[in-house]
């Protein structure tokens, strides 16, 4: 029996952000390491429907790992899919397959217990009216800059490439969105210039305070690391699709005022109103053409967005 706490939250995740229904498949994705979470969303799954099954294999040595084909076939047939999972499947082909297929799908990469019921215990509808708010500032910008105090100053192009709203909210199919939810995000066509991570990034967690990772992006690529394990992770990734792994991939907005402080969980730390995210490596499941077997966020504090030179409003947050 998986413990009660994780009741309510799963709750949430089954009959409000995916609004599962008694007609409807549902697959829950999991591995040992977050059978508890998987085994609680089945079990409020397979109330609401006959059709609910629930599948565990191995962790991956690294997020966007693929999962095995039996379980991308499976999900690919469900009509929900809830995928709490030590190592991310957002950015797979499976997850894209799925939703190509028709599936609404929730990722829950690296989720604990302590987020699954912080994260969840929160107010989607005002998430999504945030993202709401957030998308009409930044859709259609030609530019976007991003300063902080501690050296951050790197400008964004988006181009051609679409702004996405993660709300939490999966009620169409081919759907998706990581649980917990709120975000605004795109992978831009290219970037130039510095960023400086100081709150949360694999493989550290939550920074120390003082501690922070700096990064020199040009032409749309990650050409300096101050980090050696940052650096390690990249490298490890380049021996298999060379320059890829070094794409700048991501720029997100946090939109969860729900979140009141940085845990070190990049899943719900990305999320944080207040501050952005930029990522590296894999973006093909975001909206860009980099596939690559890693996609690694680093999460900033206290950030001044500017869209075409005018400063835009951040929902507070932490």
């Amino acid at each position: 029996m998986p413990p009660k706490r994780l009741r309510s939250p799963s709750e949430t995740a089954i009959r409000k952000c995916m609004r599962l229904q008694s007609t409807e498949s549902c697959l829950i994705v999991t591995d040992h390491k977050r059978q508890p979470i998987g085994e609680s969303l089945y079990e409020v799954a397979n109330e609401r429907t006959d059709d609910a099954s629930i599948v565990r294999y191995p962790p991956g040595d690294q997020h966007g790992e693929e999962p095995p084909e039996a379980v991308a076939a499976a999900m690919r047939n469900a009509d929900v899919v809830l995928a709490p999972t030590t190592k991310s499947l957002t950015h797979t082909r499976a997850r894209s397959e799925a939703t190509e297929a028709g599936a609404r799908v929730a990722t829950l990469p690296g989720i604990t217990e302590e987020v699954f019921v912080t994260g969840l215990d929160a107010n989607y509808g005002d998430i999504k009216e945030h993202c709401r708010d957030i998308y009409k500032q930044v859709t259609g910008a030609e530019h976007v800059r991003v300063q902080t105090d501690l050296g951050t100053d790197i400008v964004f192009r988006p181009g051609d490439r679409e702004w996405r709203q993660d709300t939490g909210i999966v009620h169409d199919a081919g759907a998706m969105s990581n649980l917990p939810a709120g975000e605004v995000f795109v992978s831009p066509e290219t970037a130039n210039g510095t960023f400086v991570v100081d709150g949360t990034m694999m493989p550290h967690g939550l920074l120390e305070e003082g501690h922070t990772l700096e990064f020199e992006v040009e032409d749309g690529s990650v050409t300096e690391i101050s980090d050696d394990g940052v650096r390690e992770e990249i490298e490890a990734a380049a021996e298999e699709v060379g320059q890829d792994a070094y794409n700048l991939a991501e720029l997100g907005i946090g939109t969860n005022v729900g979140v009141t402080e940085l845990v070190g969980s990049v899943l719900l730390d990305e999320k944080a109103a207040g501050t952005v995210h930029i990522a590296i490596g894999d973006d093909h499941a975001i909206g860009g053409d980099t596939d690559a077997p890693i996609h690694l966020d680093g999460v900033i504090r206290d950030p001044r967005v500017t869209v075409d030179g005018e400063r835009i409003d951040l929902p507070s947050g932490v």
